[in-house]
């Protein structure tokens, strides 16, 4: 089926090959490719794994409190998101887990995905409401965690900040408004972001403060994202099953069907043209733990991985 991009031309969908890594999970996202491993949370199971491109997976961290985004610090050790209470674990050589940063302050509702920057600064978004509760959607902020574990207020009025990138320079943070349509970028100098801006609009920012009210009727719900060599964004769509390589100004130029819903995706794998897709048929967390049927996809792609994460 043809659809219309935001740019007013036509694309169509790609019936595109996947090969599942690694499955049997509640909910996995939040991938990373770092030094020859993909490293991911499983939400719902409380775990953090490293896999290796043969499938082989170790959990390495158990994190009671659902984790989330996940990023490397310079020297090599991992910052894990822990949603419900809201701080940073660090894991360190020995394996143990440290406290890095407490946002608990900072955080209206549950934290969720994080990019760490070469410098070793997480940017770190947040629910901002109570979504499991059901309660209605409302702007967050986004939170920079200094590498000494200092918190601040980066960024004001954001509709469910999630997945990010940050461009090959430095100079841009691009960041995924889950319940605005919309991908926002600020320019970024020395841990301080500028003003927000419209990197790719995919229709109208909701009105609704219903959650599902905006789920059904965003043209694209954008969750997580990475960025590619073109200066091309790939985005996992959640609510309709695809992901969407978009240029800025919101042109899509490919899109892949999936066969679950799509919450996160990564560039990686030696040569960078692995997209690794974290897929699951729900995100409600009993649902999830019932199923196990959460998944993480591969396919090849022509434009190499860029940036970061």
């Amino acid at each position: 089926m043809l659809g219309p991009s935001t740019m007013g031309a036509f694309y169509l969908p790609t019936m595109q090959e996947f090969t599942k890594l690694v499955g049997g999970f509640a909910f996995t996202e939040c991938p990373r490719w770092h030094n020859g491993h993909l490293y991911f949370s499983d939400q719902h199971g409380y775990r953090v794994y490293q896999s290796s491109t043969d499938g082989f997976t170790d959990d390495i961290a158990i994190i009671p409190n659902r984790p989330g985004g996940l990023g490397f610090l310079p020297d090599g050790r991992l910052l894990i998101a822990s949603m419900c209470d809201r701080i940073i674990l660090r894991l360190e050589e020995d394996g143990s887990l440290a406290l890095h940063a407490d946002l608990s302050a900072l955080a209206p509702g549950d934290i969720n995905d994080m990019l760490v920057d070469h410098a070793g600064r997480a940017w770190v978004g947040n629910f901002g409401f109570d979504l499991h509760g059901g309660a209605p959607a409302r702007p967050t902020s986004l939170i920079c965690v200094d590498p000494d574990g200092s918190a601040r207020i980066a960024s004001e009025d954001l509709g469910f900040p999630n997945g990010m990138a940050i461009t090959p320079d430095g100079r841009t943070l691009i960041v995924a408004e889950t319940l605005m349509n919309r991908l926002s970028a600020f320019d970024l100098h020395n841990g301080k972001l500028g003003p927000r801006r419209t990197w790719a609009a995919f229709g109208d920012a909701p009105i609704s403060t219903s959650v599902s009210d905006i789920l059904a009727h965003s043209e694209v719900v954008p969750d997580g994202i990475c960025l590619d060599a073109e200066g091309a964004v790939w985005v996992a769509d959640l609510m309709h099953h695809r992901l969407l390589r978009v240029q800025v100004g919101g042109r899509i130029l490919r899109e892949f069907s999936t066969p679950l819903s799509p919450f996160a995706c990564m560039l990686g794998g030696d040569d960078g043209r692995t997209l690794f897709i974290c897929v699951a048929p729900t995100f409600h967390e009993a649902e999830a733990k019932t199923l196990m049927n959460s998944s993480i996809l591969t396919t090849r792609v022509e434009v190499p991985h860029a940036g970061l994460p």
